[in-house]
């Protein structure tokens, strides 16, 4: 068990039931699951290469990265505080500098993106295939702890006509010396993840990261290298529920609410007083999916601690995956939606 009690689990260690139980526990009692022994999957190389590539596209000219700003699509290049994930808490937007990369068609990205990075976008593209193929397999074993088979896989075949809303995001904070802000301010406002499930990858020793407790009253470190992990090639991928998944399941697999603080909870090995680097994959169904309840009898028996009332989709409607995704950066990019 890391710190923040989240499990880790070796993900090519045992048979597809066995594993997709595993994940489904962690999952409806932590929404933060840490994966290693990734085999052929995502190598260290591939991840080191994502992380150097991040660095070149940050430190092109501002002007590249201004032309390539982030639209309603979800996709391009966002400056200090663009984003405000906690609008309701928050005085001021997010300390930090994003990307968001959306899908490739023959090769070629459906977006802009700077000319410093270019010549890398053949990369960028193999880097977010081999997230996919990731999530691919971890919808799948979720699927299979379910009971439900491929059905949360199949869901995210994108459909003719549909547009991918899954974002291959890098994300940059400077260092706090070089962002004036108070004791109150956080680097990444307190929220959930909008899409089915998330990898996060991190660089060793760059603190940060802090999971909410599920009655909200306390705030615990996510360790890059959690205990029992020092000696993999690196560290483990950490996997995250997002709303949809949550939604898909009335609740049982939790979307548990995170945040990026300047300093927190001290983990050992660990500083937040240089620049932090972090990559994000949001894997989201096919727009057009419908969101109702799945088929699952763990799911039908699932009673939310506190009881039904407790459950903030006991009473709820059946929303596309579009609906909500457009509902939630709304939110988030309040400016940007008002003025379409």
């Amino acid at each position: 068990m890391a710190q923040s009690g989240i499990p880790i689990i070796d993900i090519n260690s045992a048979d597809e039931a066995t594993i997709g139980k595993q994940l489904v526990d962690a999952a409806e009692e932590y929404g933060f699951i840490y994966i290693r022994n990734l085999g052929q999957d995502i190598s260290t190389e591939q991840v080191d290469e994502a992380f150097a590539l991040s660095r070149k596209l940050f430190d092109a000219p501002v002007e590249e990265k201004v032309a390539c700003a982030i639209q309603t699509n979800n996709r391009g290049w966002g400056g200090l505080h663009s984003e405000t994930l906690d609008p309701r808490t928050q005085k001021v937007g997010d300390f930090k500098e994003v990307f968001n990369i959306g899908l490739f068609k023959d090769g070629k990205p459906q977006q802009p993106l700077p000319p410093t990075i270019i010549p890398d976008q053949a990369r960028l593209e193999s880097f977010r295939d081999a997230c996919t193929a990731m999530c691919t397999k971890l919808l799948r074993l979720i699927g299979n702890g379910l009971g439900v088979g491929d059905f949360f896989a199949e869901a995210h075949e994108v459909k003719p006509g549909d547009e991918c809303d899954t974002i291959l995001r890098l994300l940059r904070y400077p260092p706090p010396a070089a962002t004036a802000h108070s004791a109150s301010d956080v680097r990444a406002g307190a929220h959930s993840d909008y899409g089915s499930v998330t990898l996060l990858f991190r660089l060793r020793g760059q603190a940060g990261l802090e999971v909410q407790s599920r009655d909200g009253t306390a705030w615990a470190p996510v360790p890059v290298q959690p205990p029992g992990t020092e000696r993999d090639p690196g560290p483990p991928i950490l996997v995250n529920i997002g709303d949809l998944l949550s939604y898909w399941t009335n609740g049982l697999l939790r979307s548990t609410v995170h945040r990026v603080v300047f300093g927190g909870a001290a983990v050992e090995g660990e500083s937040a007083t240089d620049p932090r680097y972090s990559i994000a994959f949001f894997s989201s169904p096919s727009p057009s999916t419908e969101l109702g309840i799945v088929p699952s009898e763990r799911v039908r028996k699932f009673v939310p601690p506190g009881g039904a009332s407790a459950n903030p989709y006991a009473e709820r409607k059946v929303m596309r995956a579009d609906e909500h995704l457009r509902m939630r950066l709304a939110e988030t990019y309040g400016d940007l939606y008002k003025k379409k």
